[in-house]
């Protein structure tokens, strides 16, 4: 019984305090949440909860950082133009002591609080890459680092993808998610992730056709070509005198005592002749150079469009995108269908929208058709957004929104995160609500919608400047901007003219 009593003696726990302690724990994670949160988040001009965005900026001759919001993130005291991998994430990349003689430089990383960051390597660099028509980009999620002179890769978080241990990494042009990593002059392939999908064996890797998962060809130090996919298999092996960059529907083609050949994966031949060279393949139909001209062809060897082209591109089965004499026209491949004469400069095929753009020369105009090349509109195209699945088409001096299927809406049907939509009346332009309520005078020359950060570019008398989306003007007009190929502002801050380099200057 003194056993029992002893206990009954003891310290009771008080439930009513447990809890309270309980609720302040909890209170306390959720505050220490909401502040994490809020130093990634703020509450943008549209009123709405947004991450925030980051871009480089340029004024009074040094660069620095500014955020969607257009407050500076990173003073601009550099001499060299910050570099931002993914706009997203707070990771700015600063170089310094640069020898322009030697080629040498040196990098340090910050983040939105001005705190360097990475400091366990001795040079930190996005990983450069470019599009066919030389736009530069970077790879988003990973960087390139460097240590004791060997090359690795970590993410954005710093964590370590691949070790400190080649000689060199790059990105495979025009490629996503495709590394180069070299080590004694030999060259293997990595994705963003870090994994190795080709050991460092070969003396060159290449993309087949415009898609890594299309698979990699490969050069061994005999100068044999091969063919090896993404899950690392061996696909051709490296026998061959060479493969070119082209594949379609399990088809390679590959040359082979001295001529071209199209062959599936198992090595059956599937076409040996009537050709010099393949450029693409589509199914069954074959792009091919004969004699310096373009065609197609089928694999039956059927003649589907002679060999009479300067440039042949595939948009379907029915038609194809061709030059002749220096204009571009579509040819139909079907007898009852007409395609488009040779009276054009250019002729872009989208393949996502699935609409053509025409355009003449002294025409500012672009025609606009439809995958059946049935005209569909005619003006000037400010933008196609095949994400949200609209045209924003300026006709006659007024701006109009279509889907893509060439059905007139309401700006409002595709910008759903606006607060303020483009209003035109008596020649002037201004801005409403969603229920039309006029929320910006008409008193603007020409001005656009609000862009993603929630601020619209507003023209009087020949300048530009900015409004945020309560209407309220954060830069007076002031700039001309007569070279800019596009009009884009950030607060004060308007997009610079090389659009390439994607940074924002007061200049």
């Amino acid at each position: 019984m003194s056993k029992g009593k002893r206990y009954d003696n003891e310290p009771k726990l008080n439930i009513k305090k447990v809890i309270a302690v309980i609720i302040l724990i909890a209170v306390i994670i959720m505050v220490a949440y909401t502040i994490k949160t809020l130093m990634t988040k703020e509450e943008t001009n549209t009123g709405k909860i947004s991450a925030l965005n980051y871009f480089p900026v340029y004024t009074n001759g040094k660069w620095g950082v500014i955020n969607s919001l257009g407050k500076m993130t990173i003073e601009a005291t550099y001499d060299e133009m910050i570099l931002i991998p993914n706009k997203t994430e707070d990771v700015f990349i600063c170089t310094y002591d640069v020898n322009y003689e030697t080629g040498e430089y040196k990098t340090k990383v910050l983040d939105s609080k001005n705190k360097e960051i990475f400091l366990d390597y001795d040079l930190v660099e996005p990983i450069y890459n470019h599009d066919k028509n030389q736009n530069l980009w970077y790879e988003e999620n990973v960087l390139k680092v460097k240590k004791d002179n060997k090359y690795g890769l970590i993410d954005l978080n710093g964590k370590e993808l691949l070790a400190c241990k080649y000689d060199k990494i790059e990105a495979i042009k025009e490629i996503s998610n495709s590394l180069l990593i070299q080590n004694e002059g030999k060259v293997g392939l990595c994705n963003s992730e870090g994994s190795i999908i080709i050991d460092p064996n070969y003396k060159s890797i290449i993309a087949i056709a415009e898609d890594y998962k299309n698979g990699y060809i490969v050069v061994d130090q005999d100068n044999k070509f091969g063919v090896i996919d993404i899950n690392k298999s061996i696909i051709l092996q490296p026998k061959y005198q060479d493969i070119l960059p082209v594949y379609g529907n399990g088809k390679y083609v590959v040359k082979q005592e001295g001529s071209y050949k199209i062959i599936d994966k198992d090595e059956n031949v599937l076409l040996a002749d009537g050709f010099d060279t393949i450029e693409q393949i589509n199914g069954d139909k074959l792009i091919i150079q004969k004699n310096g001209k373009f065609g197609v062809i089928n694999l039956q060897k059927d003649e589907i469009i002679k060999a009479n082209y300067d440039e042949i591109k595939y948009i379907s089965d029915d038609y194809y995108i061709a030059k002749q004499n220096g204009k571009y026209g579509i040819i139909s491949t079907v007898q009852e269908k007409q395609g488009l004469p040779f009276e054009y400069t250019s002729i872009t095929y989208r393949k996502t929208a699935k609409i053509i753009e025409a355009e003449k020369e002294d025409n500012i105009e672009t025609e606009i058709y439809n995958e059946n090349l049935e005209l569909k509109k005619t003006g000037i195209i400010t933008e196609c957004d095949e994400t949200k699945g609209y045209i924003r088409l300026r006709e006659n001096g007024e701006y109009h929104y279509y889907n893509l299927k060439f059905e007139e809406k309401e700006a409002k049907e595709f910008l759903t995160t606006n607060n303020l939509f483009l209003s035109k009346k008596n020649g002037k332009y201004g801005y409403v609500d969603k229920d039309g309520n006029v929320k910006v005078d008409y008193i603007y020359d020409d001005a656009t919608e609000q862009n993603s950060y929630g601020f619209a570019s507003v023209k009087k008398d020949g300048k530009w400047g900015s409004i945020d989306g309560e209407g309220k003007v954060k830069q007076e007009p002031k700039y001309t901007l007569e070279n800019n190929l596009k009009i884009d502002f950030i607060d004060k801050w308007h997009i610079a003219e090389d659009l390439n380099a994607n940074y924002y200057t007061d200049l």
